[in-house]
């Protein structure tokens, strides 16, 4: 193609998307849907980007209330969480348990390095080595904060602890493990 056709295609490839844009939000405007971050941008993979309101503007933001502290539980659960938050890497490194012993043992919450190998055991150490006490608590998000929290099924297990804005382990996260959760311990 000439040089002067392919700037103008390119124009009018620009001037589609900005005028889609504008008509998805003048649509979402009428439609009563214009609260802030209610539009959606999406792009193929061989396309421009195109936009489009969001029916339920709550549905693709997760949020969920951070760590209450339970003055019942000791303080060094708290440290730990804090340690735990510090060290962690950005991504997982599939060694949650070993940074979760090492942020236990640093805020002196246990004395001695835990033996177990696999995070599914953690919960049953804790309880008989450490003096841990599993809580009835069965939604992740309602765990105080500093709890240990064990998750596990057939395959695999993980364990982190709570923090005040996640979940800690050898990786922070907002959301909760998304195995099945096997027990939330706490020490008095």
């Amino acid at each position: 193609m000439r040089p002067a056709l392919e700037e103008r295609m390119q124009f009018l490839r620009f001037s589609l998307v900005v005028f889609g844009l504008l008509f998805s939000l003048s649509t979402a405007n009428a439609q009563g849907y214009q609260t802030p971050g209610s539009l959606w941008l999406s792009r193929g993979g061989w396309g421009p980007v195109s936009a489009f309101p969001s029916m339920h503007p709550g549905w693709h933001r997760i949020v969920h209330p951070g760590g209450r502290v339970d003055s019942r539980i000791d303080p060094k659960l708290r440290q730990a969480a804090s340690i735990a938050q510090q060290r962690a890497n950005a991504h997982s490194q599939g060694l949650c348990w070993r940074y979760v012993k090492q942020a236990l043992v640093a805020s002196g919450v246990v004395r001695s390095y835990p033996k177990t190998s696999y995070a599914i055991d953690a919960g049953d150490e804790l309880v008989r080595n450490y003096g841990f006490t599993r809580l009835s608590v069965h939604n992740p998000y309602a765990a105080p904060l500093g709890a240990v929290l064990v998750y596990g099924d057939l395959k695999r297990g993980h364990v982190e602890i709570r923090t005040k804005d996640g979940f800690a382990s050898d990786y922070c996260s907002n959301n909760a493990c998304f195995y099945r959760l096997i027990g939330v311990y706490t020490k008095s």
